[in-house]
């Protein structure tokens, strides 16, 4: 319930409307049904193109950093396995222009 000794007094209706409207917003988002994801690209759409872009890419960067530790340590421990095979042996390297020779000939160009 709002104050209303205070009318008047622009602070005082100020603060008092601020707290009314914190527990109004309080109270409805308690109530609130999450969006769905149709909302939200109809939501996303009506934005500006600027905004557009960068929610796209922050999006995109959400995707990515998931997962880039994840892939980068799954990368580096294939190439310490293959290095060390070429080391002990096990593998023989094959110089880059071969192996594109190949290709170019099972491709047939």
């Amino acid at each position: 319930m709002l104050n209303l000794a205070g009318v008047g007094n622009r602070k005082t209706e100020g603060r008092e409307c601020l707290r009314a409207l914190s527990l109004f917003s309080e109270r409805t988002t308690m109530f609130a049904m999450p969006l769905t994801l149709d909302q939200i690209t109809e939501e996303a759409i009506k934005l500006p193109p600027a905004s557009r872009a960068l929610l796209a890419d922050k999006l995109v960067q959400s995707l990515e950093s998931e997962d880039t530790d994840e892939i980068q340590q799954l990368w580096s421990a294939e190439a310490i396995r293959r290095r060390d095979e070429i080391r002990s042996g096990q593998v023989q390297p094959v110089p880059g222009e071969q192996v594109i020779e190949e290709v170019r000939r099972l491709v047939g160009r």
